[in-house]
């Protein structure tokens, strides 16, 4: 096993995989920046190395510091949890290259689907279905660009092909407008990720975000894990996830699973990795994959009981998969709200001292958070502070435990989005599930 890892990453995400170390045996390592000193596992690991200031430029994205982390402390691997560098090809290959494991995919696998343009042709290429689309770059030339929309059909939407996380997308409904939203949309693919390339799809007007967490080992074996709905999300961010999807049939299920997992086989995937959709009208269209760990994974947990956390620890080790495909089965429900660090209404941050912290029990409740009563929410970085999760044999049963759950959650001192949660779980639409991608922007009047 792995004998010590850096942890490079902070908050809930980096206290879980310190967790899971400690299951396993393993030493770990947390970097952080000088406003993150008194994180919860800074001070429960063991040892920590401070990598710079407040600014993730200078701390949690700068690689130097990272590796050298890694070297002073005689570690052996580099955990990057989600966020900052995770999904990085660079930084990936430059720890592969100073002599440590990086605890996630090959490099050559990031850089192919950390480029939109590239990852879709790649899922074509495996059989996946894709949004109907440019099937490349967008020209200069205007009349082609016009002849691809018309070819799409109206509304289609304008992507960066290196964007993510709900930025460089631009609607164009009309004809009128489709030249100079190309030209907008370079302008700040370029700003924003160095980049300028765009591609085109068909905008689809109510679908679902339906995602597949697959993991894989370097032996050959691949296996998807089912389904999670992402799809009460805010400007294109998570609000809560579940799994699995409602109203999915089992045929759906394992068939677009099998052709995750089949997929991962055939492009040399190693480790976690989730395959995301867009899901209406019967039909899956792929739009990306995440080559890492997922912010809402405990809800996979939760229904297969597989500690996705561990296993990405051993395949990095070189272990194979501890399960097969026949091993794994959806047992219940789980729902997860993200819970921000922000006013309920305005969604405006709010950093400050936590003065009391009361997190939720009681049977199927989970809370993966690092807050503890005194600590000082710093303004520089997301503002998740935790997560809460509720398991039931059913769907109606999870719903009742996250009530009960969210109605005994204290976060004192500072602003927290429990009440929009508690909010969104009295909604009709939502207690039926399967709304889509759009139901809470429309429902908040955004």
């Amino acid at each position: 096993m792995l004998e010590k890892i850096v942890i490079a990453n902070r908050g809930e995400i980096a206290l879980r995989i310190l967790r899971a170390c400690r299951e396993l045996g393993i030493k770990t390592v947390a970097v952080h920046s000088t406003a993150d000193a008194n994180l919860k596992h800074v001070r429960l690991a063991d040892e920590s190395v401070c990598i710079g200031p407040p600014a993730s430029a200078q701390s949690y994205l700068d690689m130097p510091s990272i590796i050298a982390a890694a070297e002073v402390t005689d570690s052996t691997a580099i955990h990057p949890g989600y966020g900052f560098l995770s999904e990085n090809a660079d930084f990936a290959e430059r720890v592969r290259d100073s002599g440590f494991e990086f605890i996630g995919p090959p490099p050559d696998v990031i850089r192919l689907m950390g480029d939109k343009v590239t990852a879709i042709k790649a899922m074509q290429s495996a059989g996946v279905p894709v949004v109907p689309g440019s099937g490349g770059p967008l020209g200069e030339d205007n009349a082609t660009n016009m002849r691809i929309a018309r070819d799409i059909g109206y509304p289609v939407i304008i992507k960066a092909s290196g964007g993510g996380g709900g930025r460089g997308m631009r609607v164009v409904r009309s004809e009128a407008s489709l030249t100079s939203s190309i030209s907008m949309t370079k302008a700040e693919a370029k700003a924003a990720f160095g980049n300028d390339m765009v591609y085109m799809e068909k905008f689809l007007e109510r679908p679902r975000h339906i995602e597949f967490q697959v993991i894989a080992d370097t032996h050959g074996n691949a296996v998807h894990l089912f389904d999670r709905d992402c799809s009460m999300q805010r400007r294109h961010q998570k609000v809560i996830e579940e799994a699995p999807a409602p109203g999915l049939s089992h045929a759906e299920r394992a068939r677009m699973g099998e052709r995750c997992a089949e997929a991962c086989v055939e492009m040399g995937y190693a480790n976690a990795g989730t395959f995301e959709f867009l899901y209406q009208d019967g039909e899956f269209y792929f739009i990306e994959m995440n080559t890492r760990l997922q912010v809402e994974h405990p809800v996979t947990e939760m229904i297969t009981g597989v500690d996705l956390v561990k296993e990405q620890l051993m395949i990095a080790d070189g272990q194979p998969l501890s399960f097969s495909q026949s091993d794994i089965a959806v047992r219940g429900h789980a729902i997860e709200c993200r819970i921000n660090a922000e006013d309920a209404k305005t969604f405006a941050p709010s950093p400050g001292r936590v003065s009391t912290w009361h997190p939720p029990g009681g049977p199927g409740i989970r809370v993966d958070s690092h807050l503890y009563s005194g600590y000082d929410v710093p303004p520089y970085y997301d503002s998740m502070i935790g997560k809460l999760i509720a398991y039931g044999d059913t769907r109606d049963s999870a719903l009742a435990r996250m009530r009960s759950a969210l109605s005994e959650m204290v976060v004192d001192g500072i602003n927290t989005n429990i009440p929009l949660h508690q909010e969104i779980l009295q909604h009709a639409a939502f207690q039926a599930g399967g709304t889509d991608i759009h139901y809470l922007e429309k429902r908040l009047g955004l």
